[in-house]
């Protein structure tokens, strides 16, 4: 029988946790928020990360720029956030306008307060393994489900089909951490389906919507999609749900999966950053 990964459910527990740790506290911890451009979905994303944040009790501090924002200006209010003690994560919502190098506004931004993990002093010391100041939040909240499920890693052969810096990198060094045998796939990658078939487990970050279909998956496969992609004015996963589904022990959805869990994974790093400088 599948069993659906309700990813929503389980971040609704999180920020419910996190609201009470949060209500306790004299000073609350402070999220800044910038963003460079109105790209629509990057304003829907932030406003539901501030929504979530100020739910769960922190404050937040949301700096808006215009898309011919300089890359000076944006790195000088980036030093600023840095010096300011009463802001404790910063986070800098992709994409970025194009003229803008997103690694050096990734690297402005100060380990202790780098929320999202993206800075290299934190990717570095999750690739040595080492502890970072926190996790990066998706895979955070993938590997967070599948403790929650009492899913087992260690000896799996798990296939993780994408190699962004934000999910298929660090999410392949968290799985090795946990001792499964990791593919990494991508566009180039030959004979993906063979790979896909002698997978445990499979986790598809590549935006493409229904890459993996119901022959890519043996059967009692675990399946987790973060693909999230615009079909006919739906939503829609890099997974084909429908048929894929009856063959998994367990998969997440799409919307409903990973996506509340990223949220939730941000707002417990930015109370762990909190208690990090605060000695608590």
């Amino acid at each position: 029988m599948t069993v659906i990964l309700d990813g929503k459910l389980l971040a609704d527990k999180i920020t419910q946790n996190l609201k009470k740790k949060t209500s306790g506290l004299k000073v609350k911890p402070k999220l800044a928020v910038i963003l460079a451009g109105d790209n629509p979905a990057s304003l829907i994303y932030v406003r539901n990360k501030q929504k979530r944040a100020e739910e769960i009790g922190f404050e937040t501090l949301f700096l808006p720029m215009p898309k011919d924002v300089s890359e000076e200006n944006l790195l000088e209010n980036i030093y600023i956030l840095n010096e300011m003690k009463e802001v404790n994560a910063i986070l800098v919502q992709l994409p970025l306008p194009s003229h803008i190098n997103k690694f050096s506004v990734i690297e402005a931004i100060a380990p202790e307060k780098d929320v999202d993990c993206f800075n290299s002093i934190n990717v570095g010391k999750l690739l040595c393994g080492y502890s970072p100041y926190v996790p990066p939040c998706t895979p955070k909240g993938i590997i967070r489900l599948f403790d929650n499920y009492n899913i087992e890693l260690e000896g799996k052969n798990v296939l993780v089909i994408g190699r962004s810096n934000i999910v298929g990198k660090p999410l392949s060094v968290m799985f090795q951490a946990r001792n499964a045998t990791v593919t990494a796939a991508h566009s180039k990658t030959k004979n993906l389906k063979e790979i896909a078939l002698n997978s445990d487990i499979i986790v598809s970050a590549a935006g493409c919507a229904n890459l993996v279909t119901a022959d890519f998956v043996k059967e009692g496969a675990v399946v987790v999609d973060v693909g999230i992609n615009r079909v006919n004015d739906r939503l829609r996963g890099d997974v084909d749900f429908e048929n894929v589904a009856p063959k998994t022990s367990y998969i997440t959805p799409v919307p409903g999966g990973v996506g509340p869990m990223t949220i939730a994974m941000l707002m417990e790093n930015t109370l762990e950053l909190y208690q990090i400088q605060n000695h608590n």
